[in-house]
């Protein structure tokens, strides 16, 4: 399998350098060359095969023999090592729970695959690495995790001061050893425009060997299909239907893997990308104009982006044709009053808990389903409530729990350094801290 770039189709390269280069020349992403079909058998009898089956039948023609089948089985078992349960919450909707991995984001499954394929990659190679990563909130905590210790691999992440929960900012600002986090006096936007800068600076590449861990990375990027394959083999076993999937969307790395795994032949009846109130892609399908903006802090701060880097990869998968990306795709944009609404009516209604991008997501499926109000589906659970207590708590008047692991977390030391949103600042830190 070869990936090229989205910028320049010239520069083809395979798994092995896309995941250690993370992004191309002229800041472009890379893009699979071929898309590999599922086989409908396969598909078909999916509650027969385990999730470890399951993710390795996935991955596989995306690696191709740069990992031995040996090897990626390992990764892809350690990768879906936890619960994944699509759980009922009304007659029409569904949770996919994403949280049950060791940072309670579903980030866990694209981190833990990304850093286990880079640690096989290095471990011939007498050279450092430095994963460079801009995070909105989850991001940063399940890249931390996921490479924390790990051999010859240094992290910088970035972060907008003051814009992600407190459990967000430990699970990553509170490991230290190998693992910096750098606070920026900026938007999410800020921290993404810097990492893009410094992967195209050449005093830079010249000195540190960097790659990234965000989305933009096809690593950590494409292990994100497992988890529909996994909701699709639950929700066979009680439905007859095509599932209609509301992704709550900021980067669009997540809702990007589902459409992916689709084309594959994943049966999926509609997707839905559920936004706050950063709307350039609902703005987008009623205009036909892409127009980035500057980001708005919300409540559901993962997905305060105003200029989503993963949307180029949805227009390249259905070969930019406008109708046919309308056709797949419904965008909402749901703001943070019926964001706290949601959250409410939920827990009053069927007493189960959501958290910020959860209820942005069940808000765009419930007025999806209120014009199609004969379809069913599932919404993508991202986060665990404990990640925003705040407005949670708030909104179902009730203290959640803290997992025991998160208790001794909170307890540790912040370590972060703090910079403004000059790519000068960040460059000093790369090349004198590092």
């Amino acid at each position: 399998m070869k990936y090229y770039n989205l910028k320049d189709h010239l520069e083809k390269i395979d798994f092995r350098e896309a995941t250690i280069k993370g992004q191309g020349k002229e800041k472009g992403l890379f893009f699979p060359e071929n898309i590999p079909q599922f086989d409908q058998e396969f598909i078909q009898n999916l509650h027969q095969y385990s999730n470890e089956e399951i993710a390795y039948q996935c991955m596989k023609d995306f690696v191709g023999d740069e990992i031995p089948s040996e090897i990626l089985k390992e990764i892809v078992t350690e990768t879906v090592s936890f619960d994944i349960p699509l759980v009922k919450i009304n007659e029409q909707i569904s949770i996919l729970e994403l949280f049950h991995g060791p940072t309670l984001a579903f980030k866990d499954i694209g981190a833990r695959f990304m850093s286990r394929c880079l640690s096989y990659f290095l471990k011939d190679r007498n050279k450092k690495v430095t994963v460079l990563v801009a995070t909105s909130g989850d991001t940063g905590g399940a890249v931390a995790h996921g490479f924390y210790k790990v051999p010859q691999i240094n992290v910088v992440i970035l972060y907008p001061k003051n814009r992600v929960s407190p459990v967000q900012e430990k699970q990553l600002t509170a490991l230290g050893e190998n693992i910096s986090a750098l606070e920026v006096n900026g938007s999410f936007d800020d921290c993404q425009n810097l990492v893009k800068q410094a992967f195209s600076d050449e005093e830079i590449n010249s000195q540190l060997f960097l790659t990234s861990a965000n989305s933009i990375n096809v690593a950590r990027w494409l292990p994100q299909q497992i988890y529909y394959l996994i909701a699709l083999k639950q929700w066979i076993q009680e439905h007859k239907e095509q599932p209609v999937i509301c992704v709550p969307s900021g980067n669009f790395g997540n809702i990007c893997a589902g459409l992916l795994a689709h084309v594959r032949g994943l049966p999926v009846s509609h997707f839905i990308a559920a936004c706050n109130a950063n709307q350039v892609v609902p703005d987008y399908f009623k205009t036909q104009n892409y127009q980035p903006q500057k980001a708005i802090t919300t409540l559901s701060n993962a997905m305060d982006v105003g200029n989503p880097s993963n949307f180029v990869r949805i227009l390249e998968l259905f070969g930019n044709q406008f109708e046919l990306v309308k056709n797949k795709i419904s965008a909402y944009s749901i703001d943070d009053e019926q964001t706290m609404n949601t959250i409410s009516e939920v827990y009053e209604k069927y007493g189960y808990v959501l958290e910020p991008h959860s209820a942005v997501a069940l808000a765009a499926m419930e007025q999806y389903l209120q014009e199609n109000p004969e379809q069913k589906g599932f919404i993508l659970g991202t986060a665990h409530p404990v990640k925003f207590p705040d407005a949670v708590e708030k909104a179902i008047h009730t203290q959640i729990e803290i997992p025991e692991p998160l208790k001794e977390l909170m307890e540790k030391d912040k370590k972060t350094v703090e910079i403004n949103s000059d790519f000068e600042e960040l460059r000093r830190f790369l090349l004198h801290k590092i």
